[in-house]
């Protein structure tokens, strides 16, 4: 299982989930923990806003975490079988282990084309 939080800092979770092309991705690790196992950095002709092709890194995501998604968006990654989580939480580590046990996460912050919450956990 791989969990992406869209974070342009590398710190926070960030919103716009459609033009970003920074992630964190975590995965779980034995007796129930996670870690950071990757950071994605990718051209910009791979932020899903400009994307248009088949196979995308974010295929191999099982959820994404992001301050922010248009319904588009949250379309285009359902298709591609990853559930797309919206939250105000801006801690990528407290949002991922929220997911990951179960708990819901706070809504996002309104904004015009985004989608609203609250959203559950898929896991």
């Amino acid at each position: 299982m791989k969990i992406g939080v869209t974070s342009q800092n590398f710190r926070t979770i960030t919103s716009h989930a459609g033009k970003t092309r920074r992630f964190l991705i975590f995965t779980p690790s034995e007796g129930g923990g996670f870690q950071e196992s990757e950071r994605w950095d990718l051209p910009k002709d791979l932020s899903m806003h400009e994307f248009r092709g088949d196979r995308h890194p974010l295929d191999e995501l099982d959820a994404l975490i992001t301050g922010g998604a248009g319904r588009d968006f949250v379309r285009r990654m359902q298709e591609r079988g990853v559930r797309v989580i919206a939250t105000s939480e801006s801690d990528p580590r407290r949002a991922v282990g929220a997911v990951l046990a179960g708990r819901s996460l706070p809504p996002p912050a309104p904004h015009g084309h985004e989608v609203p919450g609250p959203f559950r956990s898929p896991f």
